[in-house]
């Protein structure tokens, strides 16, 4: 068992509730997480036999851009993919991060992390 981690997937969206987080977008960061079985990739030196982070990327990717209001929302949408799309990732895990959140006050930056398991 083991996991393959994506870190620091930098992208620029639009999401949140409000109206100016719509039109001017912000800086996000998203983590990916994914629980396998590791050793039949390792042992054969096959990639048929693991996760592609390629393809864990693009879908991230894909996902970013498809506004929403709730970084929830987002995160939720990543995980459902990767667990449709590949039979060997056991669990999920997703942080989505929003850089300099409009929220009247100095905060760096604002996380929701979810995570799902078959």
């Amino acid at each position: 068992m083991g996991y393959l981690i994506l870190s620091n997937i930098k992208t620029y969206s639009y999401h949140g509730c409000m109206d100016e987080e719509e039109k001017i977008g912000a800086e996000f960061r998203t983590d990916i997480k994914v629980k396998t079985n590791l050793t039949p990739a390792a042992e054969t030196d096959n990639l048929e036999y693991g996760l592609d982070y390629t393809r864990l990327n693009e879908i991230v990717m894909a996902q970013m851009k498809q506004r929403a209001k709730l970084m929830e929302t987002v995160a939720l949408r990543i995980i459902n993919c990767v667990l449709n799309e590949f039979d060997i990732a056991e669990a999920v895990e997703v942080k989505v991060t929003k850089l300099n959140p409009p929220v009247g006050g100095n905060i760096e930056a604002v996380s929701v992390v979810m995570k799902k398991s078959r």
